[in-house]
């Protein structure tokens, strides 16, 4: 069954899956105060992304094994983007 949230999930899945963003950034661009609008949070408890700390660079946000399991599910596989581990 397709939550209602899938397509937002999708979409920050998918813009973290092209290139790690920083943190902050991720935060500034989906974070929410709407209780019924959790995509951040959601995928996270799903495991489609992971925060990962650089030595030097910070903290950034990717994509994980399971995020892009789900883009290609969704059609939305990144053939072209980079990997990040």
């Amino acid at each position: 069954m397709q939550s209602t949230l899938d397509p937002l999930v999708r979409d920050l899945v998918e813009w973290v899956a092209r290139e790690p963003r920083s943190y902050a950034d991720v935060l500034d661009a989906w974070r929410t105060s709407c209780p019924r609008l959790t995509v951040w949070e959601e995928a996270n408890e799903r495991g489609f992304v992971e925060r990962r700390t650089t030595a030097g660079a910070g903290v950034f946000v990717v994509a994980t094994e399971a995020g892009r399991a789900f883009l290609a599910a969704q059609g939305r596989g990144l053939a072209n983007s980079s990997r990040a581990g």
